[in-house]
Protein backbone atom coordinates (compact mmCIF):
# COMPACT_ATOMS: atom_id res chain seq x y z
CA UNK A 1 0.00 0.00 0.00
CA UNK A 2 1.34 3.44 -0.97
CA UNK A 3 2.36 5.97 1.68
CA UNK A 4 -0.34 8.60 0.83
CA UNK A 5 -3.08 5.99 1.18
CA UNK A 6 -1.72 4.79 4.53
CA UNK A 7 -1.44 8.41 5.70
CA UNK A 8 -5.05 9.07 4.66
CA UNK A 9 -6.24 5.99 6.57
CA UNK A 10 -4.36 7.12 9.68
CA UNK A 11 -5.89 10.62 9.45
CA UNK A 12 -9.34 9.05 9.07
CA UNK A 13 -8.72 6.91 12.18
CA UNK A 14 -7.74 10.06 14.10
CA UNK A 15 -10.94 11.85 13.08
CA UNK A 16 -13.14 8.84 13.93
CA UNK A 17 -11.46 8.35 17.32
CA UNK A 18 -11.86 12.05 18.12
CA UNK A 19 -15.56 12.16 17.17
CA UNK A 20 -16.31 9.02 19.21
CA UNK A 21 -14.39 10.47 22.15
CA UNK A 22 -16.36 13.72 22.29
CA UNK A 23 -19.65 11.91 21.70
CA UNK A 24 -19.38 9.11 24.28
CA UNK A 25 -19.54 9.42 28.04
CA UNK A 26 -22.01 9.65 30.90
CA UNK A 27 -24.15 11.65 28.46
CA UNK A 28 -24.02 10.36 24.88
CA UNK A 29 -24.19 13.09 22.23
CA UNK A 30 -25.40 12.03 18.74
CA UNK A 31 -23.21 12.85 15.75
CA UNK A 32 -25.74 15.26 14.23
CA UNK A 33 -25.86 17.25 17.47
CA UNK A 34 -22.05 17.40 17.58
CA UNK A 35 -22.00 18.81 14.03
CA UNK A 36 -24.78 21.28 14.87
CA UNK A 37 -23.06 22.55 18.04
CA UNK A 38 -19.66 22.88 16.35
CA UNK A 39 -21.26 24.67 13.38
CA UNK A 40 -22.94 27.09 15.75
CA UNK A 41 -19.82 27.76 17.83
CA UNK A 42 -17.33 28.01 14.97
CA UNK A 43 -19.34 29.23 11.98
CA UNK A 44 -22.25 30.89 13.84
CA UNK A 45 -24.78 28.62 12.09
CA UNK A 46 -28.30 28.33 13.56
CA UNK A 47 -28.57 26.01 16.57
CA UNK A 48 -31.33 23.41 16.72
CA UNK A 49 -33.96 24.13 19.38
CA UNK A 50 -33.87 20.48 20.51
CA UNK A 51 -30.31 20.78 21.84
CA UNK A 52 -30.13 21.58 25.55
CA UNK A 53 -27.72 24.06 27.09
CA UNK A 54 -26.15 21.35 29.26
CA UNK A 55 -25.30 19.31 26.15
CA UNK A 56 -23.57 22.33 24.61
CA UNK A 57 -21.62 22.95 27.81
CA UNK A 58 -20.56 19.31 28.13
CA UNK A 59 -19.33 19.18 24.54
CA UNK A 60 -17.67 22.60 24.26
CA UNK A 61 -16.32 23.17 27.78
CA UNK A 62 -15.48 19.64 28.95
CA UNK A 63 -15.08 17.03 26.23
CA UNK A 64 -13.55 19.07 23.42
CA UNK A 65 -10.73 20.55 25.54
CA UNK A 66 -10.13 17.17 27.15
CA UNK A 67 -9.96 15.31 23.84
CA UNK A 68 -7.78 17.99 22.25
CA UNK A 69 -5.44 17.83 25.24
CA UNK A 70 -5.28 14.04 24.96
CA UNK A 71 -4.43 14.26 21.28
CA UNK A 72 -1.76 16.94 21.80
CA UNK A 73 -0.11 15.06 24.68
CA UNK A 74 -0.16 11.79 22.74
CA UNK A 75 1.41 13.52 19.72
CA UNK A 76 4.09 15.17 21.85
CA UNK A 77 5.08 11.95 23.63
CA UNK A 78 5.07 9.92 20.40
CA UNK A 79 7.31 12.36 18.54
CA UNK A 80 9.65 12.64 21.52
CA UNK A 81 9.98 8.86 21.69
CA UNK A 82 10.62 8.62 17.94
CA UNK A 83 13.46 11.13 18.10
CA UNK A 84 15.03 9.62 21.23
CA UNK A 85 15.04 6.12 19.75
CA UNK A 86 16.65 7.44 16.57
CA UNK A 87 19.46 9.49 18.06
CA UNK A 88 20.25 6.97 20.83
CA UNK A 89 19.75 3.97 18.51
CA UNK A 90 17.91 2.05 21.21
CA UNK A 91 14.33 0.74 20.76
CA UNK A 92 13.63 1.19 24.49
CA UNK A 93 14.96 4.77 24.73
CA UNK A 94 12.68 7.70 25.58
CA UNK A 95 12.67 11.00 27.42
CA UNK A 96 11.37 9.08 30.43
CA UNK A 97 14.56 7.01 30.35
CA UNK A 98 16.52 10.22 30.89
CA UNK A 99 14.47 11.22 33.94
CA UNK A 100 11.95 13.73 32.54
CA UNK A 101 9.00 12.08 34.26
CA UNK A 102 10.90 11.60 37.52
CA UNK A 103 12.08 15.20 37.62
CA UNK A 104 8.66 16.57 36.71
CA UNK A 105 7.02 14.40 39.38
CA UNK A 106 9.45 15.51 42.06
CA UNK A 107 8.96 19.18 41.15
CA UNK A 108 5.17 18.81 41.23
CA UNK A 109 5.29 16.84 44.49
CA UNK A 110 7.35 19.54 46.23
CA UNK A 111 4.99 22.19 44.88
CA UNK A 112 1.94 20.34 46.28
CA UNK A 113 3.51 19.38 49.62
CA UNK A 114 5.03 22.78 50.37
CA UNK A 115 1.86 24.61 49.35
CA UNK A 116 3.75 27.06 47.14
CA UNK A 117 1.59 29.84 45.73
CA UNK A 118 2.40 31.78 42.54
CA UNK A 119 -0.46 34.32 42.14
CA UNK A 120 0.47 35.55 38.66
CA UNK A 121 0.57 32.04 37.17
CA UNK A 122 -2.61 30.63 38.70
CA UNK A 123 -3.49 27.25 37.17
CA UNK A 124 -0.19 27.19 35.25
CA UNK A 125 1.98 27.18 38.38
CA UNK A 126 1.94 23.39 38.84
CA UNK A 127 2.63 22.62 35.15
CA UNK A 128 5.50 25.13 35.10
CA UNK A 129 7.13 23.68 38.23
CA UNK A 130 6.72 20.16 36.87
CA UNK A 131 8.23 21.12 33.54
CA UNK A 132 11.20 22.87 35.15
CA UNK A 133 11.84 19.79 37.31
CA UNK A 134 11.90 17.51 34.28
CA UNK A 135 14.08 19.84 32.25
CA UNK A 136 16.53 20.33 35.12
CA UNK A 137 16.93 16.55 35.49
CA UNK A 138 17.68 16.10 31.78
CA UNK A 139 20.18 18.95 31.81
CA UNK A 140 21.97 17.33 34.77
CA UNK A 141 22.02 14.00 32.93
CA UNK A 142 23.53 15.61 29.84
CA UNK A 143 26.11 17.60 31.83
CA UNK A 144 27.17 14.55 33.83
CA UNK A 145 27.40 12.47 30.64
CA UNK A 146 29.61 15.12 29.06
CA UNK A 147 31.99 14.93 32.04
CA UNK A 148 32.21 11.13 31.76
CA UNK A 149 32.35 10.89 28.00
CA UNK A 150 33.26 13.87 25.81
CA UNK A 151 31.84 12.08 22.77
CA UNK A 152 28.48 11.57 24.55
CA UNK A 153 28.12 7.94 23.47
CA UNK A 154 24.56 6.64 23.36
CA UNK A 155 25.04 3.94 25.98
CA UNK A 156 26.61 6.44 28.40
CA UNK A 157 23.64 8.80 28.06
CA UNK A 158 21.14 5.99 28.68
CA UNK A 159 23.00 4.57 31.69
CA UNK A 160 23.45 7.99 33.31
CA UNK A 161 19.78 8.78 32.63
CA UNK A 162 18.64 5.57 34.30
CA UNK A 163 20.81 6.25 37.36
CA UNK A 164 19.47 9.79 37.72
CA UNK A 165 15.91 8.58 37.15
CA UNK A 166 16.22 5.99 39.93
CA UNK A 167 17.74 8.55 42.30
CA UNK A 168 15.02 11.15 41.65
CA UNK A 169 12.34 8.46 42.02
CA UNK A 170 13.80 7.60 45.41
CA UNK A 171 13.52 11.26 46.46
CA UNK A 172 9.93 11.30 45.21
CA UNK A 173 9.10 8.19 47.27
CA UNK A 174 10.60 9.86 50.33
CA UNK A 175 8.55 13.03 49.81
CA UNK A 176 5.37 10.98 49.30
CA UNK A 177 6.00 8.86 52.42
CA UNK A 178 6.54 11.95 54.57
CA UNK A 179 3.40 13.73 53.30
CA UNK A 180 0.55 11.32 53.86
CA UNK A 181 -2.05 14.12 53.86
CA UNK A 182 -1.22 14.75 50.18
CA UNK A 183 -0.86 11.07 49.27
CA UNK A 184 -4.03 10.79 47.16
CA UNK A 185 -3.27 13.95 45.18
CA UNK A 186 0.34 12.90 44.53
CA UNK A 187 -0.57 9.38 43.44
CA UNK A 188 -3.36 10.63 41.15
CA UNK A 189 -1.02 13.14 39.48
CA UNK A 190 1.63 10.47 38.95
CA UNK A 191 -0.88 8.20 37.17
CA UNK A 192 -1.99 10.87 34.67
CA UNK A 193 -5.39 12.36 33.91
CA UNK A 194 -6.97 14.78 31.43
CA UNK A 195 -9.79 15.65 33.81
CA UNK A 196 -10.33 19.37 34.31
CA UNK A 197 -8.27 20.51 31.32
CA UNK A 198 -9.60 23.68 29.69
CA UNK A 199 -8.97 25.75 26.56
CA UNK A 200 -6.13 27.70 28.22
CA UNK A 201 -4.21 24.47 28.83
CA UNK A 202 -4.93 23.35 25.26
CA UNK A 203 -3.63 26.61 23.77
CA UNK A 204 -0.32 26.53 25.65
CA UNK A 205 0.30 22.80 25.08
CA UNK A 206 -0.64 23.10 21.38
CA UNK A 207 1.70 26.05 20.80
CA UNK A 208 4.71 24.39 22.46
CA UNK A 209 4.06 21.03 20.78
CA UNK A 210 3.69 22.41 17.25
CA UNK A 211 6.82 24.58 17.53
CA UNK A 212 8.88 21.67 18.90
CA UNK A 213 7.67 19.20 16.25
CA UNK A 214 8.38 21.64 13.41
CA UNK A 215 11.85 22.25 14.84
CA UNK A 216 12.56 18.52 15.11
CA UNK A 217 11.37 17.95 11.54
CA UNK A 218 13.96 20.48 10.36
CA UNK A 219 16.60 17.98 11.61
CA UNK A 220 15.10 15.01 9.74
CA UNK A 221 18.19 14.59 7.53
CA UNK A 222 20.54 14.49 10.52
CA UNK A 223 18.35 11.94 12.29
CA UNK A 224 18.19 9.77 9.16
CA UNK A 225 21.99 9.72 9.09
CA UNK A 226 22.35 9.11 12.84
CA UNK A 227 20.25 5.95 12.65
CA UNK A 228 23.12 4.32 10.71
CA UNK A 229 25.54 4.87 13.60
CA UNK A 230 27.74 7.52 15.16
CA UNK A 231 30.77 6.87 12.91
CA UNK A 232 28.70 7.26 9.74
CA UNK A 233 27.11 10.44 11.10
CA UNK A 234 30.52 11.96 11.88
CA UNK A 235 31.87 11.02 8.44
CA UNK A 236 28.78 12.64 6.84
CA UNK A 237 29.57 15.94 8.58
CA UNK A 238 26.98 15.82 11.36
CA UNK A 239 28.07 17.74 14.47
CA UNK A 240 27.12 14.80 16.63
CA UNK A 241 27.58 16.23 20.12
CA UNK A 242 25.82 19.52 19.30
CA UNK A 243 22.92 17.84 17.49
CA UNK A 244 22.41 15.25 20.25
CA UNK A 245 22.38 17.89 22.97
CA UNK A 246 19.96 20.07 21.00
CA UNK A 247 17.52 17.30 20.02
CA UNK A 248 17.48 15.74 23.49
CA UNK A 249 16.81 19.19 24.97
CA UNK A 250 13.85 19.78 22.62
CA UNK A 251 12.50 16.29 23.40
CA UNK A 252 12.76 17.10 27.09
CA UNK A 253 10.79 20.31 26.48
CA UNK A 254 8.17 18.37 24.52
CA UNK A 255 7.80 15.60 27.11
CA UNK A 256 8.16 17.91 30.10
CA UNK A 257 5.36 20.17 28.86
CA UNK A 258 3.05 17.19 28.28
CA UNK A 259 3.82 15.57 31.64
CA UNK A 260 3.54 18.80 33.59
CA UNK A 261 -0.01 19.45 32.32
CA UNK A 262 -1.53 15.99 32.75
CA UNK A 263 0.82 13.94 34.93
CA UNK A 264 2.88 10.89 34.00
CA UNK A 265 1.66 8.82 31.07
CA UNK A 266 4.06 6.16 29.88
CA UNK A 267 4.51 3.75 26.98
CA UNK A 268 3.03 5.98 24.23
CA UNK A 269 6.54 7.10 23.30
CA UNK A 270 7.56 3.44 23.12
CA UNK A 271 4.65 2.07 21.08
CA UNK A 272 4.14 4.80 18.46
CA UNK A 273 7.65 4.82 16.90
CA UNK A 274 7.69 1.04 16.41
CA UNK A 275 4.23 0.90 14.83
CA UNK A 276 4.86 3.86 12.52
CA UNK A 277 8.27 2.61 11.35
CA UNK A 278 6.70 -0.74 10.49
CA UNK A 279 4.07 1.05 8.39
CA UNK A 280 5.95 4.01 6.88
CA UNK A 281 9.64 3.10 6.88
CA UNK A 282 12.49 5.08 8.42
CA UNK A 283 12.43 8.54 6.79
CA UNK A 284 11.90 11.04 9.62
CA UNK A 285 10.26 13.54 7.27
CA UNK A 286 7.33 11.08 7.19
CA UNK A 287 7.79 9.20 10.47
CA UNK A 288 7.61 12.29 12.74
CA UNK A 289 4.20 13.63 11.58
CA UNK A 290 2.76 10.12 11.31
CA UNK A 291 3.97 9.34 14.86
CA UNK A 292 2.23 12.50 16.06
CA UNK A 293 -1.05 11.38 14.45
CA UNK A 294 -0.78 7.81 15.78
CA UNK A 295 0.19 8.96 19.28
CA UNK A 296 -2.66 11.45 19.36
CA UNK A 297 -5.25 8.89 18.27
CA UNK A 298 -3.85 6.29 20.69
CA UNK A 299 -4.10 8.71 23.62
CA UNK A 300 -7.64 9.80 22.72
CA UNK A 301 -8.75 6.15 22.67
CA UNK A 302 -6.91 5.41 25.95
CA UNK A 303 -8.63 8.37 27.62
CA UNK A 304 -12.01 7.26 26.26
CA UNK A 305 -11.47 3.76 27.69
CA UNK A 306 -10.39 5.19 31.03
CA UNK A 307 -13.48 7.32 31.51
CA UNK A 308 -16.10 4.92 30.12
CA UNK A 309 -15.09 1.34 30.94
CA UNK A 310 -15.93 1.74 34.66
CA UNK A 311 -18.30 4.73 34.46
CA UNK A 312 -19.18 6.71 36.52
CA UNK A 313 -15.73 5.99 38.05
CA UNK A 314 -12.70 6.99 36.01
CA UNK A 315 -9.46 5.08 35.49
CA UNK A 316 -6.27 7.18 35.26
CA UNK A 317 -5.18 7.20 31.64
CA UNK A 318 -1.64 6.25 32.73
CA UNK A 319 -3.01 2.95 34.01
CA UNK A 320 -4.72 2.26 30.66
CA UNK A 321 -1.58 2.98 28.61
CA UNK A 322 0.46 0.83 31.02
CA UNK A 323 -1.90 -2.13 30.58
CA UNK A 324 -1.43 -1.85 26.82
CA UNK A 325 2.20 -0.80 26.81
CA UNK A 326 3.75 -3.20 29.36
CA UNK A 327 3.19 -6.33 27.21
CA UNK A 328 4.44 -4.35 24.19
CA UNK A 329 7.55 -3.33 26.13
CA UNK A 330 8.21 -6.98 27.04
CA UNK A 331 7.74 -8.03 23.40
CA UNK A 332 10.28 -5.43 22.16
CA UNK A 333 12.77 -6.39 24.87
CA UNK A 334 12.68 -10.13 24.15
CA UNK A 335 12.70 -9.58 20.39
CA UNK A 336 15.86 -7.50 20.81
CA UNK A 337 17.48 -10.27 22.89
CA UNK A 338 16.61 -12.88 20.26
CA UNK A 339 18.11 -10.69 17.55
CA UNK A 340 21.33 -10.30 19.56
CA UNK A 341 21.91 -14.07 19.72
Amino acid sequence: MKTPIKAFILIAICVIAFVISIGMGSVNIPFEEIVNILGNRILRLPLSEDIQGTTISILWNIRLPRSFMAFIVGAALAVSGTVMQSILRNPLASSFTLGVSSGASLGAALFIVLGISVPLLGIFALPLIGFLGGLATVMMVMSFTLRLDKNMANQTIILVGMVFSLFVNALLTLVTALSRQHLEQLVFWQMGSFSGRNWSHVFVAFTVTVICILFLMSYSREMDIMTFGEDQALSAGVELKKVKFLLIGVCALLTGTAVSFVGIIGFVDLIAPHVIRKLFGSSHQIVLPMSALFGGAFMVVADLIGRTIMAPSELPVGAVTALIGAPFFAYIFFQKRKGAR
